[in-house]
């Protein structure tokens, strides 16, 4: 479940910044372009949130 939302938060996330960014060089948005920046941000938070931030319960 925790995937799901990070896909749904990283799409809605990509999609205002694509839009903000594109607005602002004068671009036309680019749907493409969001899914895109959307998969590495899932990718990242994935990599980060199973392996590289464990907590250590070693105590």
């Amino acid at each position: 479940m925790r995937y799901i939302w990070t896909i749904i938060w990283a799409l809605l996330i990509s999609s205002v910044l694509s839009y903000v960014l594109s607005s602002m060089g004068g671009e036309p948005f680019s749907f493409l372009s969001t899914i895109v920046f959307a998969g590495i941000l899932v990718v990242a938070i994935a990599i980060l949130g199973d392996g590289a931030l464990k907590e250590d319960h070693s105590n």
